[in-house]
């Protein structure tokens, strides 16, 4: 026959197991409830909740043996790791970017991509990247434009890949032609030429669209009107390391102004009078030039000539507001009224950094050196063996470009003054 005492220590467990089944529907559910993480008790907290709380029934009633006691203890950290496990979940949850997070937390920046409907199979990998790496933390908008209109299987693949709202743009007529004072014969006669002498795209009429394009329209594009900030997004493009913190903010909060991955030389035949037209301008217009300017990046003789140095456009991370600017705008009307574009084979790569190299101080641009990124042949990887680890980075130190012989590293380290990373004559 039980006990009186054991009697009562029966009830109070069973009434403790019943309020506690209780609680786990009502509070949940009940107006104004929230805990501090949004937790939702799981069959396996609840379980762990009652046993726990009828063990220190029981042990309140009378002595508890030592083996109740560790049994105690194990149930607590058991229940401990549950509660820690379902908030780190519940905090996943709510970190997970939706289409309406807190715009204060952001900058006005936006990824920008120029591709074709045919083009959707590799933009589609480049745009994956890019969120697993990065935006899947920061959720950016992303603007996609085009000569001709988009397919609807290209915007619905890519609205589908990206965390941010997604914009279409068509490229105004305008901004993808011949301007009316180029000789379409001498434009014509110019790329034969150039597919004679082998030149890459020498013959492209849609190259030298592309390059006019990016150089003086895109950031006229009224899609980017609310923006200030871009990322430049290829098809193809691998992003290599993961990227834990906003770059767009780095740049606004560290007062720079464009920011790149790679620097490389170019071809002299695909620009032969580009740099005497801007010794042209320059001369013309000395207002524009900024004071500790990185002019001897691009010139090894004080801007006699022009060494072909020059950063990567197809990544770029700017601030639009370069761009817009009287001093580029000039520069471009300037260059673009000359025909170099479609009588040479005017990149917008050297002509970007051309204007960031004149107009900007140096210490407004800024080389990203933690991203990872490869397109076509060229690599960036890190090249701390610990920095690779800890960003879960997927590249090869042995393919990074930064300070092989055609690439423009090591004058870009040396003209800064920077330091040059302790691996870095491993891979020259």
């Amino acid at each position: 026959m039980l006990k009186r005492g054991q009697i009562y220590r029966y009830i109070v467990v069973a009434v403790v197991i019943i309020l506690l089944y209780s609680l786990s529907f009502i509070l949940p559910s009940a107006p104004g409830f929230q805990s501090s993480q949004d937790v939702t008790i799981s069959p396996k907290l609840q379980d762990l909740n009652s046993r726990i709380e009828e063990m220190k029934q029981i042990s309140k009633a009378g002595p508890t043996p030592q083996h109740d006691l560790d049994e105690l203890k194990k149930l607590e950290a058991a229940q401990a790791l549950e509660l820690r496990l379902q908030k780190e979940e519940a905090s996943k949850a709510q970190l997970t970017p939706s289409k309406d997070i807190n715009q204060d937390k952001r900058v006005k920046a936006t990824f920008v991509t120029l591709a074709r409907n045919s083009e959707l199979k590799e933009l589609i990998k480049a745009i994956r990247q890019v969120e697993d790496r990065f935006n899947h933390k920061f959720n950016y908008d992303w603007v996609f434009l085009n000569d001709v209109e988009f397919t609807q299987e290209f915007i619905d693949h890519t609205s589908a890949m990206t965390s941010g709202n997604t914009k279409y743009g068509l490229i105004p007529k305008e901004h993808w032609s011949y301007p009316d004072f180029i000789d379409l014969d001498k434009a014509a006669k110019a790329r034969q030429k150039m597919k004679e002498e082998k030149i890459i795209y020498g013959d492209s009429e849609s190259y030298r669209h592309m390059c006019r394009f990016e150089s003086g329209f895109f950031w006229q594009n009224e899609l980017l009107d609310e923006y200030d900030w871009y990322w430049r997004v290829e098809p193809g493009i691998q992003i290599y390391c993961d990227i834990d913190y906003d770059v767009f903010k780095f740049m606004e909060d560290n007062n720079k102004v464009y920011g790149f991955t790679i620097s490389i030389h170019e071809f002299l035949a695909t620009i032969p009078t580009l740099w005497e037209h801007t010794k042209k301008f320059i001369k013309e217009n000395p207002q524009y030039i900024a004071e500790d300017n990185f002019m001897d990046f691009i010139s090894n003789d004080g801007g006699e000539s022009y060494n072909l140095c020059h950063f990567w456009s197809n990544f770029e991370i700017a601030n639009l507001n370069f761009w817009r600017s009287e001093a580029y705008r000039k520069y471009f009307e300037y260059l673009d009224s000359t025909g170099g574009f479609f009588y040479e084979r005017w990149g917008d790569a050297p002509v970007h950094s051309i204007a960031v190299s004149l107009f900007l101080p140096k210490e407004k641009i800024h080389y990203f050196h933690d991203v990872g990124y490869n397109h076509g042949v060229y690599h960036q990887c890190p090249l701390n063996t610990q920095f690779r680890y800890d960003h879960k980075c997927l590249c090869n130190p042995d393919n990074d470009f930064t300070f092989r012989g055609y690439s423009c590293g090591k004058q870009y380290y040396n003209v800064m003054g920077l330091e040059k990373p302790i691996e870095w004559s491993k891979y020259q």
